[in-house]
């Protein structure tokens, strides 16, 4: 039986709360990111974005490697008259979409879309053997998930031209100091850091950190005006919500929080 591309898990954290971990489990095709694979994810996200439980995700792969790319044979076989918003658009952006948090663990290779999956977690942690790079014009396209966007957002446009147009990956370090990465740890601890992360992330407010991923991502779309404009939208959203009710009544009473997600 052909092992599934996905292992989905729900687990349990201290404060009952649920963190979902996806891994990337396919080593004899380098964790491609094939468009079954693709679909999988953002079916499994959209499920998590729906179940109150479920209040973190972490995407990850295996000990060697995160992802090396999409897999080849799909690319060899799309032609020109192929549509632009076909099936693999539209899950790349179902994934993109998701509204609770996203943390990426990541070791050894993430090129092309696993990048490009890597860079739609709000936070990424890497081991420190971890390699990061947009390697498609080596085979004479082009990123086609994001990645001259995405990555020329996180580490500016100098950057981000050398990385695409000459297929050269940058190392964790690299990655760590130009902002593409939030954190780099020994190599083989990435998934364990980031389940401390998507620990403590499930721990806290679950709207206000809806809320605060939204007006995160909206900074990379609106005018800074625009952007002041919708975060105050958002921040007065909060103000009738239960949770905020209960934050500042735990502040003041020093104990913990229980969130209700209302």
């Amino acid at each position: 039986m052909d092992r599934e591309p996905w292992e989905a898990n729900l687990l349990a954290v201290p404060d009952a709360q649920g963190v979902l971990i996806l891994r990337l489990d396919r080593p004899e095709r380098r964790n491609a990111v094939a468009t079954d694979v693709l679909q999988a994810i953002a079916a499994a996200l959209q499920a998590a974005a729906a179940d109150p439980a479920c209040r973190v995700a972490v995407v990850t792969g295996t000990r060697d490697i995160f992802a090396a790319g999409a897999d080849i044979g799909e690319i060899e076989m799309l032609g020109p008259d192929d549509p632009v918003d076909g099936t693999r658009y539209r899950a790349w952006q179902s994934i993109r979409a998701f509204p609770k948090p996203l943390v990426a663990a990541v070791e050894g290779w993430c090129l092309g879309a696993g990048l490009e999956l890597a860079m739609v977690a709000d936070i990424v942690v890497a081991g420190d053997e971890a390699q990061f790079g947009q390697p498609e014009t080596n085979l004479g396209f082009i990123p086609g998930g994001g990645g001259t966007g995405l990555l020329t957002r996180r580490v500016g446009r100098a950057l981000a031209s050398m990385m695409i147009l000459t297929g050269k990956p940058i190392g964790a370090d690299r990655a760590l100091a130009v902002g593409l990465i939030a954190e780099v740890v020994p190599a083989g601890s990435a998934l364990e850091r980031a389940a401390e992360i998507a620990a403590i992330l499930a721990g806290r407010a679950p709207l206000a950190l809806r809320e605060a991923k939204a007006c995160i991502r909206a900074a990379d779309e609106l005018p800074l005006s625009a952007h002041h404009a919708e975060e105050r939208r958002r921040f007065i959203a909060l103000m009738g919500t239960a949770d905020k009710a209960e934050g500042i009544a735990a502040f003041r009473e020093r104990r913990p929080p229980r969130w209700a997600g209302a």
